[in-house]
């Protein structure tokens, strides 16, 4: 780990890539149904906020707004390319061969306005098409020069060793926070054995740690597909009753700790995941440039080992609540 006056650095797998513990998670930026309206100025303005916090990772996909995101951080990095690790992620059904992979890449490339992309992910598993045969495709990427490096998201605890058996990821980006710690029973031990970050996407769980919604009822129903809520919810994808008491009720345990210190919610709750084992990065959306200082400043923010402790003891019974399905939104799960 490397110090600066932004925060902390940490080495991404075994690369030589060094990115802050806070990254912007860029998503949102491009304005859906379950995010709502966006304007762009106020998209490329929080991107600026977070490298002139000390922010130099954003994480992207090419599903995100079919390449819209990319776009707009192209244009947000004019001039300012090399301050910045940038991950983005191609689709599995794209990385079934290898012409298919390469025109990703390019299309990706193309719409970041850059000659590499330092971190590039598989987005889920391509269960149709050997493991071995996707390695080689990305390697093939890497030695020409158009990625810096190979990395995963959401590989579990069957497809992950599958993978390490036939070469080597650096990252795998996965689900994890205060309310969502199910990671933790069989796949974070995984990487820990094996040098491989961990990256978290959905670290303030859609904005319930950041204290957004005094109750369940409040959260509407494009924030409310998670496991967390009723199968009674409009656009849920899952078929159980969900746990909306136990998470509201662990809601407030987390805001009573962050009371107790004097600091917000949502910046303890980041504070907490960037000091789990594993954990190089947490990628936090931001739709401003008020939302991205305020997310950056959980980079600073060393929380005592007692408080620690005392906010894993407070998720406990909600952690113990999912079982070990570590998808979010389905029962069935997709994850192997």
């Amino acid at each position: 780990m490397t110090a600066t006056s932004g925060g902390i650095l940490r080495t991404l797998g075994k690369t030589d890539i060094q990115v802050s513990t806070v990254a912007m998670g860029c998503w949102a930026i491009i304005g859906d149904a379950t995010w709502g309206a966006q304007k762009e100025s106020d998209a490329i303005a929080a991107i600026h906020a977070a490298l002139d916090c000390g922010v130099n990772f954003l994480d992207t996909a090419e599903g995100y707004g079919a390449g819209y995101s990319e776009q707009i951080i192209a244009k947000a990095l004019k001039g300012r390319r090399s301050q910045v690790v940038i991950g983005s992620k191609v689709s599995p059904s794209h990385a079934g061969d290898r012409k298919s992979l390469v025109a990703a890449c390019d299309a990706s490339l193309a719409s970041l306005a850059t000659d590499y992309i330092d971190v590039y992910h598989l987005h889920w598993p391509n269960r149709d098409t050997p493991i071995h045969e996707i390695l080689e495709g990305f390697d093939a990427l890497k030695q020409a020069g158009k990625i810096r490096c190979f990395a995963v998201s959401n590989f579990g605890k069957t497809d992950l060793p599958e993978l390490l058996r036939n070469g080597h990821c650096e990252v795998n980006q996965l689900p994890y926070n205060l309310l969502w710690r199910v990671i933790e029973k069989d796949i974070v031990p995984i990487c820990l054995e094996n040098d491989i970050s961990i990256t978290c996407y959905s670290p303030i769980a859609q904005g319930l740690l950041a204290g957004k919604f005094a109750s369940a009822d409040e959260v509407p129903d494009g924030r409310a597909r998670t496991r967390h809520f009723s199968q009674t919810r409009s656009q849920v994808r899952h078929d159980e009753p969900g746990q909306e008491a136990l998470t509201f009720a662990t809601l407030e345990k987390i805001a009573e700790i962050a009371r107790e210190i004097g600091r917000p919610m949502v910046e303890v709750s980041l504070a907490w995941l960037i000091q789990q084992p594993g954990v190089a990065s947490v990628l936090v959306g931001a739709r401003n440039a008020e939302q991205m200082t305020r997310n950056a400043a959980a980079m600073r923010l060393a929380l005592e080992p007692e408080v620690v402790a005392r906010l894993g003891t407070a998720s406990d019974e909600l952690k113990m609540a999912f079982d070990t399905n570590p998808d979010m939104w389905q029962s069935t799960s997709r994850y192997r």
